[in-house]
């Protein structure tokens, strides 16, 4: 069977060449005689492979000398808790709540002190990003918080929002490594790998040095301490060797294509081919404000239930796995992340403007 167009939110779509080049090192990895999967975390070869991620990592994102690049297991949403119990000094924090994940971290962040929600577009079902130009921040607040690219929803900041001098903590999970980002507007930002990283089972947090203290909430696990990791180079516990070797050959396809510049650019032009479609459908909808649409994550319905159940299963005959839209959306996804050729959101729409004509 040939290789299906996988539009998943995540788990989601690998390089190719990232996937051979894993098969092909599966049983012996660089002459060692043995897999990624086996060798010892504190072993030579693979302290090779870790150091050499994060220095990837590093070029590819251009993070300062002044920040710790972590590679943590419990994906991002643990660290809903692990950004309180590390940043929550005075026990305030503020929230921008612009869809399920954010609202979760927000919820989890109340367990530890005042969580704050400062501003909301749930009063539309979080179809837009809500001015946040001037916010009633929180004098006492440690940070405020963001979910930059909302990955059920379909929106993204295109604009960073005004914390009046407060911390800006970010999950960048569905756009990770999608396009430039400036480091230093953010005192801490995280991302889960298996959106448009690498596999499941993993987080990368880049955190500031002055943040990563033993001044933490009372009864904090030893292990949910940044310090910890930071200070054993996320080598205190055994980590997840195979999704940091994938992560790591997932950094040097994004430097040979051309850095995160030349990726924002193929995932524009990804992104325009489909919204610019549903802009003229007349079946299709886009459920996203115009000037709030995420380039990864595009849902879309045709406002039948019955007709988008009916999509997705032929799509899915035809090679186009992965287009339903998540439960409080309804309707359909195309997720475009970094791995996701052009070919394949061209297949999409020839499909979707075939699937109108025989639908109309």
């Amino acid at each position: 069977m040939s290789r299906v167009y996988n539009f998943s939110a995540g788990p989601a779509i690998m390089p190719e060449e990232v996937l051979r080049t894993a098969q092909k090192e599966m049983m012996d990895y660089h002459g060692c005689g043995q897999s990624v999967m086996e060798m010892s975390h504190r072993s030579g070869v693979f302290d090779e492979i870790i150091r050499e991620a994060e220095k990837d990592f590093r070029e590819l994102v251009g993070v300062p000398d002044n920040y710790k690049v972590l590679f943590l297991q419990g994906g991002g949403t643990l660290q809903f808790a692990q950004i309180p119990m590390n940043l929550m000094k005075n026990r305030v924090a503020d929230y921008i709540i612009t869809g399920n994940w954010a609202n979760k971290a927000c919820q989890e962040a109340a367990i530890y002190g005042k969580a704050n929600k400062i501003a909301s577009s749930e009063d539309r079902n979080y179809t837009y990003i809500p001015d946040c130009s001037d916010l009633p921040v929180d004098e006492d607040a440690d940070y405020v918080y963001i979910c930059h690219n909302n990955t059920i929803y379909g929106t993204q900041f295109k604009k960073l929002p005004d914390t009046k001098g407060k911390l800006l903590v970010a999950d960048v999970s569905s756009d990770f490594l999608s396009e430039p980002i400036d480091v230093e507007k953010y005192g801490l930002f995280f991302g889960g790998v298996q959106k448009n990283v690498g596999p499941a089972g993993m987080v990368i947090t880049v955190v500031r040095d002055d943040l990563v203290t033993g001044d933490v909430l009372p009864g904090t696990p030893t292990l949910m301490k940044y310090k910890t990791q930071a200070d054993k180079g996320s080598l205190y516990n055994t980590p997840n060797c195979w999704c940091i070797y994938i992560c790591g050959l997932v950094f040097r396809w994004l430097k040979a294509q051309g850095g995160l510049e030349a990726m924002h650019k193929k995932n524009e032009k990804k992104a325009a081919l489909l919204y610019d479609y549903l802009d003229s459908s007349r079946l299709f909808k886009g459920t996203v404000r115009r000037e709030d649409r995420s380039l990864m994550n595009v849902p879309f319905v045709t406002g039948d239930k019955d007709m988008d159940a009916k999509f997705v299963a032929e799509a899915a005959e035809n090679g186009l796995v992965n287009l339903k839209g998540h439960r409080t959306v309804g309707g359909m996804r195309a997720s475009l992340y970094n791995a996701m050729p052009y070919a394949g959101v061209e297949k999409l729409v020839t499909f979707m403007e075939d699937f109108e004509k025989a639908n109309s």
